[in-house]
Formats: C-alpha cells, sequence, structure tokens
C-alpha cells in the first residue's frame, strides 16, 4: 500500500520535473517571477489553484466527463504560458503582484484546468482499470504540488541571488525572465500540430 503511494506521488513529481515536458516549469517560472519571498502565502496559494485546476480536469477526465482534442489541448498549453510571460513583461514595475487576487486567481484555476488536460491521456494509462482512481488522483496531484513548491522555491531564490548579488532590478529581473521564456515558448505555439 505505502509502495503504490509512493510511486504515485513520486509520478508525479516526474511528470512536472520530466525535462522534456519542461512547459509545466515555465507556466511556474512565470507565475512565480514577479514575486520575492516575502509574498509566499500569494504565490503558493496562487500554485494551489493552479494544482487544483489541474486536479480537477484530471478527475473530469479520470472519469470520462470530458474529453477534448488532444492537439488542441497541446496549443493552448503554451498560449497560457505566453500569456502570464507577456503579461509579466507589461506589468513589470508597476505593482501588478500586489493587486487583489481575483482574476489572477481564476485565470490561474483556469489555465491550472487546461494543463491538467495535456496529462489526462497519460493519466488515464496510469490508471488502468483502477478501482480507487481518487486516490491514485490524489497521491499524483500530491506529487504534483511538491514538485511545484521545488520550482517555486528555486525560481525565488534564484530572483533573491539575481536582485541582491548581482543588483538587477526587481522590474529587470521580471523583464529579461519573463522575456526568455516568451523566447521559450513562441516556437512551441508555432510548431503546434494544431496548426499545421
Amino acid at each position: 500500500m505505502l509502495e503504490n503511494f509512493w510511486f504515485n506521488v513520486e509520478y508525479g513529481i516526474n511528470h512536472v520535473l520530466d525535462i522534456n515536458a519542461y512547459d509545466h516549469v515555465l507556466f511556474l517560472i512565470s507565475l512565480t517571477v514577479p514575486y520575492a519571498f516575502k509574498d509566499w502565502k500569494r504565490v503558493i496559494l496562487l500554485v494551489s489553484m493552479f494544482t487544483l485546476g489541474h486536479t480537477l480536469s484530471l478527475i473530469l477526465a479520470a472519469y470520462n466527463v470530458v474529453r477534448i482534442d488532444a492537439q488542441l489541448v497541446e496549443f493552448l498549453i503554451p498560449i497560457t504560458i505566453l500569456i502570464v510571460a507577456v503579461y509579466n513583461v507589461f506589468t513589470s514595475g508597476k505593482g501588478a503582484q500586489k493587486e487583489r487576487l481575483g482574476v489572477l486567481f481564476f485565470t490561474t484555476l483556469f489555465f491550472g484546468l487546461i494543463h491538467g488536460l495535456g496529462f489526462a491521456r497519460e493519466f488515464r494509462m496510469l490508471l488502468g482499470d483502477s478501482d480507487n482512481k481518487l486516490i491514485l488522483l490524489l497521491e499524483f496531484a500530491l506529487g504534483i504540488e511538491l514538485s511545484q513548491v521545488i520550482i517555486v522555491f528555486m525560481v525565488l531564490f534564484l530572483g533573491y541571488v539575481g536582485q541582491t548579488i548581482f543588483r538587477f532590478s526587481k522590474r529587470d529581473w521580471i523583464m529579461v525572465v519573463s522575456s526568455i521564456v516568451i523566447g521559450l515558448v513562441i516556437p512551441m505555439v508555432l510548431n503546434s500540430d494544431y496548426l499545421a
């Protein structure tokens, strides 16, 4: 039983940290880069909303409530990353990250739904004919959340180092990192099978 628990948690961790599927990491970088360690509550809340959206779409997919064209989902995932990174560029240095959570909160939840649909097919294969779909799903989601916390910590740490040791202004840090993300994600959008 414990062995299965760790397998599912580890599966969730590896799914996010897979070097070949770095879109999840790019989204988390874009979501986190405007913040500092002192904003940890807000960051954890946003990342948890992303996980919640993600988990909801996996539940809907696992129980065959929702089926969406995989090519459309694979196109929409980099679009969500692009939206967040471009938003960062246009709002860096303007205190947008201090605004009330409202729109950002629900946008992150919605983007989590889209990213979760990207996992749906693979997750269905993991489930097989299991009777404990919900338990499996929660263990998998726990692994995802743990890996996301690691990524968020690394982004906050690198931001701290960049802004204190290398003397980047906060605005420049957000601009540089978000621009790198945009540069990485545009080819993902343009090479999407959905546009072919």
